[in-house]
């Protein structure tokens, strides 16, 4: 058996706390991104073809599903680049928090 310094054992308690408050703030930051890539592409998909290209530009059915397609996959591009700049600030906020320890 291997012996175990007390003020080592006695630090892995606080190690385990913050990484479960971290862990918290990832999941709650991937749940709310998730939700965003769900709800956002589509909601803006339908509310765009039947608002803004059938109805203010008075397109074709045919036409407004190719544009309204094209505003969904800009979408989906937005919500990926804000999900990796907020992955990468909380990455970069947890390292700083560690290395002041």
């Amino acid at each position: 058996m291997e012996r175990y310094d007390k003020a080592a054992l006695n630090a892995l308690p606080t190690l385990e706390a913050r990484s479960d408050g971290s862990l918290a703030s990832t999941l709650r930051t991937l749940l709310f991104f998730t939700a965003l890539m769900i709800m956002l592409p589509i909601g803006l998909y339908f509310s765009s073809k039947t608002y803004v290209f059938e109805g203010v530009f008075g397109m074709t059915n045919r036409d407004s599903y190719f544009y309204a397609a094209i505003v969904a996959v800009v979408a989906v591009h937005v919500v990926l680049a804000l999900f990796v700049y907020a992955a990468w600030n909380e990455g970069s906020r947890q390292w700083r928090e560690g290395k002041q320890d």
